[in-house]
């Protein structure tokens, strides 16, 4: 163990009890050039890379994967917004006096173990959030506080309550723990034997009280409506008024447009409680912004919002520290000869460095890639002697080319920059990066040259130089801290970092804390515990200055315009959405009917304590196959059944290739039902199944095994990574073989073929057909044949290349006037303006990708009216699901507000929203 650094000549005898084990403490750890400069007075660094030390068993087999994350303390995952305060503990910080780490009174501090100290096994060390040491907690009360640490029962952060003195200083310890009822009675009655406080937890058990009185009140007048008013008041709710009679069955015929259009409602979801989103600076502010010149060898002319927003990011490029004591930049002010954060009010006489970027988070097609085109030709120039010409742009794999071909339509081919398509054949050239000035590679190709195990500067690659710039689109793809391909995307070394993204906040603001950790901000925001600790809980809790400081933060280094700013002024023209109910035939209701009843019964019996057989994932199929139906009656197949029977007689099956198959199967009801990783609570992104028939996302279950080697759900046993069984096609979407008589159409096939059809229609109209599984739109494709309508198709089962040439059929032959659409393909990256019409064929709960899909349509480029036709089958799931969809969309409108979902609680929620589609 190294001598701590010293202020004056230490002599063992002058230390009390509580100070005998300061003078040795841990030594610091290299902190990493990756993670950004850190600063201050002499600071002891320790890397955001490494998780906090924790009391380790010889056999800690047990531990869950929550160490992974990114932070200060080690706690279950769900700990991170949805604990509750238990209390505040008064005490102080001991030996101040032979630490050199600098805290004002009101700034936010980090507690760490350190079970190895050799003075005290309890021992709590204090650092401020930029790593220097400020002393230690009390011997007395480190010993009963270090157990909570140790177990995770305790998320503990501190706030100093006044200045550090000769000897010590004040401190107050904020207590929070699980908000479970039975984890949280366990804890409170160990926390009373203890003598810890608890007042804010029973001031809340109180509130809970009150407000479960009002929820029975509330739920018995619900009940006396009859079930027909509530579905009435539902559609009401969506803007459906004045319902019309349903399609008719038989053979498809053709109708007029006007008489489809009776049929039907207009329904706008982007209207569904609409509020004023919390990005930062005003419309007004944003209308005002100065104009930077269009590039000269950019050969478009940039509109106007697209000229305010090449300025901000040249200026944001190029950040100066702030001057005066109103003046804040990027959290930090000044005051005297000081700079503070105002979120962790952290205080520095030495400047802090400032990150290079920003998030551009304009709407979707507003045309964020033309803007970062011509940041790339004005701002060229390296900004320090080590760093190369080239700007490394990460997308997904679908819209690589995207980049290549904007780039070659929108700069002067004599000037144009020479780019490199970093994937296949492209990466014989990873010595020669350098050489180009702009490379574009895909999120998976730099997970799989991050080496973090590796100190050496590598000799080719990603990692092999210092970029101009680094570009994410689709930037929330690094949403989930704990992904090895956010990681890499962190250890990236650049002179500027730029996120483009129409949504940031994704699910929720742990999602903003990958974007500040990627950007490099300075001030303690980049480790986990600290943005948890100064952010989100204050937000969470509704503290009056919490939404100010977020304000401030976005401010800084977010910009985001929407199509419905008025000084946007994209001249659009109108977009008209529909819902159009359908009635089904006799057998498809006779079909419908027996699984909605099978359904019902495998709720009953999964909510019953002495449930013997239905499982959760029985309950997805189920209602999976309702929805199938919806669509048409040769979807629906019974996949689960002979797995479950083998699993019901051992725990792991054995990768046989029928086992393999039936496992994919039960992956992808997983997918489809947009389940989500029970170890990052995020949706499934790169999804797997363990032999053990539990489905994760690859990054979080590869991490659990290189350390435990057990299933974090049943404790089987994983050897290795080699037993994960990924998806059977790209995306996760379904392979299965369907066939069904072209002369027997389901009557959502019928209704489409009718739109597709109509008299009426605009000349030259062309239509992209959305819908989640690939087998449907095998099912569909016949029927276009024998309508004699010209088609195209993309799917993830599909090349990028095929999906490139399918998208450039259909925007330039004419007789190609309908795609087939994957909707997963469709969520991101592609430019489909060549169609005036969007049909959405099926729905489900995540209306985001629906709204992205969508806007592939209606974006920026688009010059005809446009209509979107939503098909919905009539007193069906479907109808349940524009309701759950509405509380969706209004949860992600609310600005920034936190999901309410708990770890512990998540299947339960899950179970409700599945209950609401049933009743």
């Amino acid at each position: 163990m190294g001598a701590p650094p010293a202020k004056r000549p230490i002599r063992q005898v002058d230390l009390t009890l509580d100070e005998v084990h300061e003078v040795a403490p841990t030594p610091p750890p290299k902190y990493p050039r990756v993670s950004g400069q850190r600063f201050g007075q002499e600071t002891t660094f320790v890397p955001l890379s490494q998780a906090a030390q924790v009391s380790l068993d010889e056999d800690e087999d047990d531990a869950a994967a929550a160490d992974l994350v990114q932070g200060t303390q080690v706690v279950d995952d769900s700990a991170d917004t949805t604990q509750l305060h238990y209390g505040d503990l008064n005490t102080k910080i001991v030996g101040v006096r032979y630490y050199r780490g600098q805290a004002t009174i009101g700034e936010h501090v980090v507690l760490k173990r350190e079970p190895r100290n050799q003075y005290d096994r309890n021992a709590i060390r204090v650092d401020n959030v930029m790593g220097a040491q400020v002393g230690h907690i009390p011997r007395t009360m480190a010993a009963k506080l270090a157990s909570y640490l140790d177990n995770r029962l305790l998320v503990v952060e501190g706030i100093l309550t006044g200045v550090i003195g000769a000897y010590d200083c004040p401190i107050v310890l904020k207590l929070y723990g699980p908000s479970d009822p039975e984890r949280r009675e366990a804890l409170k009655q160990k926390m009373m034997q203890d003598k810890l406080p608890l007042n804010h937890l029973k001031q809340a058990e109180r509130d809970e009280i009150k407000a479960r009185k009002e929820r029975e009140k509330a739920m018995k007048e619900a009940s006396k409506k009859a079930r027909k008013g509530q579905l009435l008041e539902a559609a009401n709710n969506l803007g459906y008024t004045n319902l019309a009679q349903p399609l008719g069955e038989g053979i498809i015929t053709e109708e007029s447009l006007d008489e489809l259009i009776n049929q039907s409602s207009t329904f706008n979801p982007r209207e569904i409680g609409q509020v004023a989103e919390s990005f930062g600076l005003k419309e007004a502010d944003l209308e005002n912004m100065p104009m930077a010149d269009n590039p000269p060898s950019l050969t478009t002319t940039l509109l106007p919002y697209q000229r305010q927003g090449l300025a901000w990011m040249i200026s944001k490029e190029n950040p100066q520290l702030p001057t005066g004591a109103n003046d804040v930049v990027q959290l930090w002010k000044k005051q005297g000869n000081k700079f503070t954060n105002i979120a962790t009010n952290f205080s520095t006489t030495t400047p802090p460095p400032l990150a290079s970027g920003g998030i551009l988070a304009d709407d979707m097609g507003l045309g964020k890639t033309i803007q970062i085109i011509s940041l790339i030709l004005s701002n060229s120039e390296p900004k320090t002697k080590e760093s190369s010409k080239a700007t490394l742009i990460i997308s997904p794999v679908g819209v690589m080319s995207n980049w290549r071909n904007q780039i070659q339509e929108h700069t002067d081919p004599e000037q144009a920059p020479r780019v490199l398509i970093y994937h296949g054949p492209g990466k014989k050239e990873g010595a020669n990066l350098d050489q180009y000035d702009v490379v574009v590679t895909s999120y998976g190709a730099l997970a799989m040259e991050y080496k973090p195990e590796s100190k050496a500067t590598p000799a080719k690659g990603l990692f092999s130089l210092k970029w101009r710039r680094v570009v994410l689109d689709e930037g929330h793809t690094i949403r989930n801290p704990r992904s090895k391909g956010s990681s890499a995307a962190s250890a990236l070394w650049a002179d500027s970092r730029w996120t483009l993204t129409g949504t940031p906040i994704v699910n929720s603001l742990k999602d903003l804390y990958s974007q500040i950790r990627f950007l490099g901000l300075t001030g303690g925001l980049e480790d986990l515990g600290v943005f948890n600790s100064v952010l989100i809980r204050p937000l969470m809790s509704g503290e009056p200055d919490s939404h100010l400081l977020l304000q401030a933060l976005m401010s800084t280094v977010c910009l985001r315009r929407r199509k419905d700013m008025s000084f946007v002024n994209l001249r659009l023209p109108p977009l008209t959405s529909r819902v159009l109910r359908v009635k089904f035939h006799p057998h498809e209701q006779e079909k419908y009917e027996m699984f909605q009843s099978e359904a019902q019964g495998m709720l009953l019996d999964f909510k019953s304590k002495d449930k013997t057989s239905t499982t959760y994932s029985h309950l997805l199929e189920v209602i999976l196959r309702l929805r199938q139906v919806c669509n048409h009656w040769a979807l629906t197949k019974n996949r689960l059944d002979k797995l479950a029977s083998i699993l019901d007689k051992q725990q792991v099956v054995p990768l046989t290739p029928e086992n393999i198959k039936a496992l994919q199967d039960m992956l992808q009801i997983r997918i489809e039902s947009q389940e989500t990783c029970p170890i990052c609570l995020d949706v499934l992104e790169t999804p797997v199944i363990t032999a053990c028939a539990h489905a994760f996302d690859r990054d979080c279950i590869e991490q659990v095994i290189d350390r435990q080697q057990k299933c974090p759900m049943c404790r089987a046993e994983i050897e290795n990574t080699s037993t994960l069984v990924a998806p059977a096609a790209d995306m996760g979407e379904n392979t299965d073989d369907v066939s069904a008589d072209p002369d027997n159409p389901s009557s959502k096939i019928e209704a489409l073929i009718k739109i597709l059809t109509a008299q009426g229609q605009a000349e030259g109209t062309k239509t992209v057909v959305f819908s989640q599984w690939t087998s449907f739109l095998n099912l569909v494709e016949p029927h276009l044949q024998k309508a004699g309508i010209g088609f195209a198709r993309i799917d993830g089962k599909m090349t990028s290349l095929a999906r490139d040439n399918s998208t450039h059929r259909f925007s330039t032959d004419p007789k190609c006037t309908v795609l087939l659409a994957s909707l997963n393909v469709c969520s991101v990256g592609l430019n489909l303006v060549a169609a005036n019409q969007a049909i959405l064929a099926d729905s489900w709960w995540a209306p985001a990708i629906e709204d992205q899909a969508v806007d592939r349509v209606y974006r920026l480029g688009q010059t005809r009216e446009t209509t979107v036709w939503r098909l919905v089958m009539e007193d069906s799931i479907e109808d349940r699901v524009l309701a759950v969809q509405e509380q969706k969309r209004k949860l992600m409108l609310a600005a920034f507000r936190e999901k309410a979902s708990k770890k512990v609680d998540d299947r339960a929620t899950r179970v409700a929203d599945l209950e609401k589609l049933l009743t």
